[in-house]
């Protein structure tokens, strides 16, 4: 029987199951399931509701095993930064706060201030940028207000690491992930525990890294009667951008790669990490990735925008309007020329973001938007001008000319984008796959298993797999 392997991909707003094979050199996905996700508020707190989670990632084993498959491995990804703390028992502590929430406003000032850490040192240990919701800044924050959940924690696990942990019982903190803390030394690629020492944080609650494509274990007993099956649990890149870049099918060393969801992610492979102060000021990233690359890229607001935008009219008018229907919108407003900065906290978790966006068009004196098509073309045109720019200083900061851009995600399919971020940034825009995260996910359990000789023979056959379009320049 033809092996399989599954990838649980959770993002913000949804996740799914997806379950991957290859015959003949061809790659081959299935959705056996999918759920919603989202953030509520609790306790004074955004948060996720990790309990529901954990059990939909238990739901959808039970449905791949219903479907008539059973995967010889498992792996999950999730965003980046969120995390939770468990206590000597191995019980949660406290709530799962989601990175959106308001409770890390000035913590960067306060670390300057108190304990003497500016953000440009900060950089140059961890190559980290600066987001507001970083782990760091969260822990931070924890600290501030929760102080004795932090003394009771034994077991620091991010989003993903827990729920691996809740399938095998296997505690470990996953590289491409962990580096988002912020708490990850650059070049050691290991906790900074000097780093950890100067914040007054626990060290011991920090597991050892490990890689993607490192075994955990396999089903605990429990699990294996739930779901009616054993398998292995595989770390991939847990980070979903991380397993999306793996998935890029580039020409050449010079493709830049965004992938394209709720946030949009533009950037590069690197074999080192750039910590210049020109890379700081200009708050480039260098995350983990797989097999040691470090993913060198600049975070964008990305479709969260229009996301929140649907979801307003849905609550307006009783039903959310399809993305067919937003984009062509935004083409009957093709000519609406204002522009915001989609990076602008003031986008991060607005109470409503068509007022906010029309709103940061007065502050700016420009045209406002009347319609809800001049309000998707504003965050078309915010969002291409915003990748032009990331383009711009990516080849300043490595040095390099690139010559294509690929896109990878759900945002791929969107046609209308792809066409005017070729326009902007003057590129090919090369779009494809859409499941580029669960894809990278199960790129790893594929070169696991022995199905794939390496990373470049995985990515062969990705082109040989799936629809890449081209968008050129018009």
């Amino acid at each position: 029987m033809q092996p399989c392997f599954l990838a649980v991909d959770i993002g913000a707003s949804s996740g799914r199951h997806i379950v991957g094979t290859v015959q003949d050199g061809k790659i081959t996905l299935q959705e056996v399931y999918r759920f919603e996700n989202g953030v509520r508020r609790e306790n004074g707190h955004l948060c996720w509701n990790i309990d529901a989670l954990a059990a939909e990632v238990v739901n959808g084993l039970k449905a791949a095993h219903d479907a008539g498959y059973t995967p010889a491995t498992i792996g999950i990804d999730t965003w980046a930064v969120d995390f939770v703390l468990l206590d000597a028992d191995g019980q949660r502590i406290g709530d799962a706060v989601a990175y959106r929430d308001e409770r890390t406003e000035g913590v960067r000032e306060t670390l300057e201030r108190d304990y003497g850490l500016t953000f440009a040192e900060h950089y140059a240990r961890t190559g980290i940028q600066y987001q507001k919701f970083n782990t760091v800044y969260q822990l931070m924050a924890l600290k501030q207000e929760h102080p004795d959940q932090l003394a009771a924690a034994k077991t620091f696990l991010m989003v993903p690491d827990y729920l691996n942990y809740l399938l095998c019982g296997v505690a470990a903190n996953e590289y491409t992930n962990a580096s988002t803390t912020a708490l990850v030394g650059a070049d050691s690629k290991d906790w900074d525990d000097a780093l950890i020492a100067m914040l007054g944080l626990p060290r011991d609650i920090f597991q050892s890294v490990k890689m993607a494509g490192t075994v955990l274990g396999h089903l605990t007993p429990e699990m294996q009667a739930k779901v009616g099956f054993d398998a292995e649990v595989i770390l991939p890149a847990t980070h979903d951008t991380g397993s999306a870049f793996l998935a890029v099918p580039a020409r050449d060393e010079f493709a830049a790669y965004l992938s394209s969801g709720t946030w949009s992610l533009l950037g590069v492979e690197n074999a080192a990490a750039i910590t210049s102060a020109d890379s700081c000021v200009a708050n480039f990233t260098n995350e983990g990735g797989y097999e040691y690359r470090y993913r060198y890229l600049k975070n964008i607001m990305g479709l969260w925008m229009i996301q929140s935008v649907r979801r307003e009219l849905g609550e307006q008018n009783g039903t959310r309007p399809s993305f067919p229907e937003l984009i062509a919108a935004a083409k009957e407003a093709a000519d609406f020329a204002s522009c915001v900065d989609p990076n602008d906290s003031r986008f991060l978790a607005p109470t409503s973001m068509i007022a906010e966006v029309k709103a940061a068009c007065a502050d700016t004196h420009q045209p406002m938007p009347q319609t809800t098509g001049e309000v998707m073309q504003c965050i078309y045109n915010s969002l291409t001008q915003d990748y032009r720019r990331a383009t711009e200083t990516l080849q300043a900061l490595t040095g390099k000319t690139y010559t294509s851009l690929n896109i990878v995600g759900g945002g791929s399919q969107d046609g209308y984008l792809n066409q005017l971020t070729a326009n902007a940034t003057g590129l090919p825009v090369f779009a494809g796959p859409t499941e580029g995260t669960a894809l990278g996910n199960l790129m790893v359990q594929f070169i696991h298993a022995g199905v794939f000789a390496d990373l470049a023979e995985a990515r062969a056959a990705i082109k040989r797999s799936f629809e890449i379009k081209e968008y050129n320049p018009q």
